[in-house]
């Protein structure tokens, strides 16, 4: 074999045809005359050549035989066929054919000349394994499955890749030992089929030309392109970003293949349903044939509305099959036809990406030439579509997780109703490339109308305090006790000297208890008393006994007395915790309305900010009327915080009361994100003042008294213009006749702040819901009373 590809193969191949020139010796020697006949003339035309039985190493005898061979191999290569099977006679992995059939030279024919038929992601350590293992099979009674799909790619005449999938018949071929043949042991056998990828150790056990494949084989090729190009296109669709931008070619050839048009270009256009526009979709890699040269463009500009009903609300493919023609038939689409006959398209599909019922944007596909694309072959991307909505979902999720790593990084966690700010700064700045030198922009909302609200453990300073004096106490009190004991064992001054520290710090805690007084007991407790008993608990058992039982009645991690502190921070805990629960909820449902920024800070108690403004949401027509109903909100969701401390009170270790406060601040005001603290502050030097009011409100006192404005069981309402009180008054008459406010409203001034002045207050009893289902009312049923009055 004159191949030097492979001339150190394990298989020496020999075409022969001897069995079946055996065969039709078998029919020669038959009754049927017109077959035996047909045989006899067959042998009698092969006789001359011996070397038909014997074997073939040169090829240049297959072309001088070719008749011959085609009239030998008739039975099997019937002549109705030739123009419907791709069909030859081969050896199995060779790559050489002969005796072709017609559609099978046409195929060849038309890639060209120079084309040399190669199987594919086929390689010499495969080729020689793969020789080695038909040698297992045929000589040793072997069943190793070595088989896998066998492909070529060949080009038609338009230059489009077509795929055909290989299929082997070795129906006339034997395997034969040379002199070289090494015989083999189940042994040798198992250490093969266990080390595939070692190359050499298949070599030692079947050397070059050790084995002669005689006969041949019959291999049937069927056209696989389409089944092929899409997982060529699965395949492509699972590369890393890094090589999306290489894979951009090799995709249009897939397409080609599948659609079978050699000009065949893919585009992908982004829709935004919420803002009604096409966008360039943010992967440099592909183009949009909707858009031309814009970056983004209205619906509405592009296409009539029965248009954008087709593509958009019925989700199917749009097609134009002739691009000419459907100008002159939809002159309502005239600019976007004229915007595709300039580019040269002639025909194209627009079809829908869909995942979860949400419009990802459209796969383009357009051709030069009209017609190319038409409704029929429109049918093949129903196959195709899936994988491509996955891959589409897989790079916006991909691109969402990247714009959420730049907002957390830049701003930070950030409340929905302004995430969109966030996410068009953060997509702005990826489309140009991720610039470390290209500044991030402030985020500013202006003229929006703030909200303050305020649940606060009365007096937590106080109870801290407390509970703080009660475990010293209690420490000192143990500690007393155990060095009267440890001093009647051990009469030592030292001893005696620590008693008497030990009884003055308690009397002093008994008075007053200063900022450093917890710090100082602490510390002299933990580093000079501890200590101690350390040194005796080693000198005597009773002693030993005591001073254990005395640690294991402290805090296992504060090492002290904490009983009162563990009470009183578990029950602000769980104070808060379900303060933020419940106002986390309603707000939920508050966003309904109109959307709106929310914070809320836990501290001693909640505290929440509300901004409601046309700036926050732009989209939507703002109107005065929903920061009325967003106040109402707020009054009702206080009253319902105060029932539900109401019902968690009983259950709480720590005995502790709380008191509700509202801003009113009817003047719109701006709030910048600081870049700096990763948060929303008031802008500008006059809008501070809002934020000094509301610093120092909830300690402030009624005017000419020591009384605070705040108290246990009634929610406070500071505010400063007339209109807001009479505002107010309306809510709390409203939720009077709702059964949630007393009917006693008090009224009074609120001393002066530092560079505040005229603040007034309305205070009002707040009714506690004892049933067990209380009644709740609907935000709809607060806006229609508002509304109403």
């Amino acid at each position: 074999m004159e191949d030097e590809k492979y001339e150190n193969s394990p298989l020496t191949a020999q075409i022969s045809f001897h069995k079946v020139l055996e065969k039709l010796e078998e029919i020669a020697e038959s009754d049927v005359d017109y077959r035996s006949d047909y045989a006899k003339a067959l042998l009698r035309h092969a006789e001359p050549f011996p070397e038909l039985r014997e074997g073939i190493t040169d090829l240049t005898l297959l072309d001088k035989h070719k008749l011959l061979i085609k009239n030998l191999l008739a039975d099997l290569f019937p002549t109705a066929l030739t123009h419907n099977e791709i069909k030859a006679a081969s050896i199995p992995f060779f790559n050489i054919t002969f005796n072709h059939t017609e559609r099978f030279d046409k195929i060849l024919k038309n890639a060209g000349k120079d084309f040399g038929m190669q199987i594919r992601n086929f390689d010499d350590h495969q080729f020689y394994v793969f020789c080695c293992c038909l040698i297992l099979n045929f000589y040793y009674g072997q069943n190793l499955d070595f088989s896998k799909p066998l492909f070529y790619d060949i080009p038609d005449s338009d230059g489009i890749m077509k795929h055909y999938r290989i299929l082997i018949n070795a129906d006339f071929l034997e395997i034969m030992p040379t002199e070289k043949a090494i015989p083999l042991t189940k042994e040798d056998i198992n250490v093969l089929t266990d080390n595939y990828d070692n190359l050499e150790l298949w070599k030692e056990k079947f050397p070059p030309h050790s084995w002669i494949s005689r006969g041949f084989g019959i291999v049937t090729l069927f056209d696989a392109t389409v089944e092929n190009a899409i997982s060529n296109l699965k395949t492509n669709l699972l590369l890393p970003h890094e090589l999306k931008e290489a894979a951009k070619g090799n995709m249009e050839a897939i397409f080609k293949s599948i659609y079978k048009i050699p000009d065949l270009k893919i585009g992908f256009t982004e829709v935004n349903e919420e803002d009604n526009v096409f966008t360039l979709a943010p992967f440099k890699e592909v183009k949009s044939f909707i858009l031309k040269d814009c970056r983004e463009i209205n619906c509405n500009n592009l296409f009539c509305d029965s248009t954008l009903k087709t593509m958009m609300k019925d989700k199917r493919e749009f097609i134009i099959s002739d691009v000419e023609e459907y100008r002159l038939q939809r002159p309502e689409d005239t600019r976007f036809a004229d915007s595709l006959l300039e580019q040269g398209i002639r025909s194209c599909i627009l079809a829908p990406i869909i995942k979860n019922d949400k419009m990802l944007g459209f796969i383009e596909l357009v051709s030069s030439k009209p017609r190319e694309l038409n409704s029929i072959n429109a049918i093949k991307l129903h196959y195709i579509l899936p994988f491509l909505t996955d891959t589409m979902e897989r790079y916006y999720s991909e691109l969402q997780n990247e714009i959420d790593a730049i907002i957390q990084k830049e701003y930070t966690a950030i409340h929905h109703s302004v995430y969109w700010k966030f996410r068009e700064e953060a997509l702005a700045h990826i489309k140009a490339g991720n610039n470390p030198d290209l500044a991030f922009k402030e985020i500013i909302f202006k003229e929006v109308y703030p909200l303050y609200g305020q649940i606060d453990i009365k007096g937590s300073s106080t109870a801290r305090n407390q509970s703080t004096e009660k475990d010293l106490i209690r420490q000192i009190e143990k500690l007393t006790v155990l060095f009267r004991f440890i001093n009647e064992i051990e009469k030592l001054p030292l001893i005696e000297q620590h008693m008497y520290e030990l009884e003055k710090m308690q009397d002093d805690l008994k008075q007053e208890l200063k900022a450093d007084t917890e710090a100082v007991v602490q510390g002299y407790i933990i580093n000079e008393i501890h200590v101690l008993l350390q040194h005796f608990d080693t000198t005597n058992t009773k002693i030993h006994d005591k001073i254990s039982e005395y640690f294991e009645s402290l805090d296992g991690k504060a090492k002290m007395v904490y009983e009162n502190r563990k009470d009183f921070d578990d029950a602000l805990s769980v104070i808060n915790k379900k303060m933020a629960e419940v106002l986390d909820k309603k707000q939920a449902e508050a966003q309904s309305f109109f959307p709106h920024y929310y914070e809320r800070f836990k501290t001693d108690g909640v505290e929440h900010n509300l901004y409601i403004g046309a700036s926050i949401a732009p989209k939507l027509n703002y109107n005065p009327l929903y920061l009325n109903n967003l106040r109402l909100w707020q009054l009702q969701a206080m009253c319902e915080m105060e029932n539900e401390y109401y019902k968690l009170r009983p259950t709480l270790p720590y005995d502790l009361d709380v008191t509700s406060l509202i801003l009113v601040f009817s003047v719109p005001i701006s709030i910048r994100f600081r870049m700096d603290e990763k948060r929303f502050d008031v802008d500008g030097t006059y809008n501070a003042r809002y934020e000094v009011v509301k610093k120092r409100i909830d300690k402030s006192y009624i005017k000419g008294t020591q009384e605070r404005i705040t108290q246990q069981g009634k929610i406070t309402i500071v505010y400063s213009q007339k209109q807001e009180e009479a505002e107010y008054r309306r809510y709390i008459k409203y939720l009077q006749h709702k059964n949630m406010l007393g009917s006693s409203i008090e009224n009074f001034e609120v001393e002066d702040l530092q560079g505040v002045t005229g603040l007034r207050a309305l205070r009002v009893e707040i009714i506690y819901d004892k049933s067990e289902n209380p009644e709740t009312y609907s935000y709809q049923d607060l806006l229609k009373e508002m509304t109403t009055k």
